[in-house]
């Protein structure tokens, strides 16, 4: 099963813990950070527009033990905030990206999907992927969605 698109029209319910010891893979939606002055009203102008949603997609691993932090995997732009990323991401141009790990104490708690359990070696399939995934990020054709959608295949 992989995530693609269409899973991420609404909520789906999450397990209350991962099972056979295996780590959750989820796929949350998050605001879209925005600098404010110019940059921010071209955002907003845009999603009256509805010529773009003002969220991204990232996916996190959430480990089967309680106790331990779930890791996060974030492809975005370099500098998101900066006016002349969102000027050349809303005309289709390609900008600098980067995927971004950190840790979180717990999930979001709105726009977030289970979409299954990871293959026991698929943390290291998923850093392999991490390391070649090509980092010019470029609204609809290769960005966040496409990176949740081409990272992860779960059991």
């Amino acid at each position: 099963m992989a995530a693609s698109p269409s899973t991420f029209t609404s909520s789906s319910p999450a397990p209350a813990a991962p099972q056979n010891g295996r780590d959750a893979v989820y796929v949350a939606a998050v605001p879209l950070r925005v600098a404010g002055g110019p940059a921010r009203m071209m955002m907003s102008a845009a999603h009256d527009l509805n010529m773009w949603d003002l969220q991204r997609y990232m996916v996190a691993l959430k480990p089967p033990s309680p106790h331990n932090q779930i890791i996060v995997y974030d492809f975005q732009p370099q500098n998101p905030e900066d006016v002349w990323v969102a000027i050349a991401a809303l005309s289709s141009q390609s900008v600098p990206g980067v995927v971004l790990e950190r840790n979180l104490k717990r999930l979001p708690s709105k726009s977030c999907w289970f979409v299954g359990l990871l293959r026991p070696e698929g943390l290291e399939v998923a850093k392999e992927f991490n390391r070649r995934w090509p980092t010019d990020l470029k609204i609809g054709h290769h960005h966040c969605r496409h990176y949740a959608d081409g990272n992860w295949t779960p059991d």
